[in-house]
């Protein structure tokens, strides 16, 4: 994605005296991004906070991002337009990055339908530090499961540019985990993102 990255030109990057490597050295982990990105009634909010919960027992500092917290302040102003879905992720984005530079492992969980706004995410931040994380469930299952009531309201029309009925949902094309969630249970899918992220040295192994 193509983008001005420079708000203007009298701004300048302040270097601090204490550094990510001191951060991650005192943490005794590596800051890193997963982000869970899948259907409404996928599982991802779940599955992260299992995820921060198992984590949080081995010592590894997390901070949960859930799409609807976030929308009930930082992004309070968006609607659910491409545009303003679009500026929902890029704000996310950038959050995701500088917890990253803080030696903090954050865990998103948002929609996040569209591929070029995740590709987008992970563009911006270090080599090894975001994981994408493609909580994969049938249509009709996360219809059954309609936790929120969302589906119903979406078939009745109630509920413009939703995603899977009257919204596209691309799908990652690479994703460094993928989660069967029709199959699996929550606590099977954290453990494989502890996989990949022990794999992947961003956590010490046990």
């Amino acid at each position: 994605m193509k983008q001005d990255r420079t708000a203007s030109s009298n701004l300048t990057w302040h270097h601090h005296g204490v550094g990510r490597s001191d951060r991650e050295e005192l943490l005794g982990h590596r800051g890193a991004t997963v982000w869970l990105t899948g259907l409404s009634g996928s599982g991802k909010s779940t599955i992260a906070d299992i995820l921060s919960e198992m984590l949080h027992e081995r010592g590894v500092l997390t901070a949960i991002l859930d799409g609807d917290n976030i929308r009930h302040g930082l992004n309070i102003d968006l609607g659910f337009s491409p545009e303003d879905r679009k500026e929902n992720i890029r704000r996310i984005a950038e959050v995701a990055k500088l917890f990253s530079s803080f030696g903090v492992l954050n865990i998103l969980a948002f929609i996040s339908p569209y591929r070029e706004d995740r590709d987008f995410a992970r563009s911006i931040q270090g080599e090894g530090d975001f994981l994408e994380v493609f909580v994969e469930v049938p249509l009709e299952v996360a219809e059954e499961r309609d936790p929120k009531g969302l589906y119903r309201k979406a078939r009745r029309g109630e509920i413009p540019s939703f995603t899977g009925i009257s919204a596209p949902y691309e799908e990652p094309v690479s994703p460094e985990v993928i989660l069967r969630t029709a199959e699996f249970s929550p606590e099977e899918c954290a453990m494989k993102i502890i996989g990949a992220l022990e794999g992947r040295g961003i956590i010490k192994g046990v």
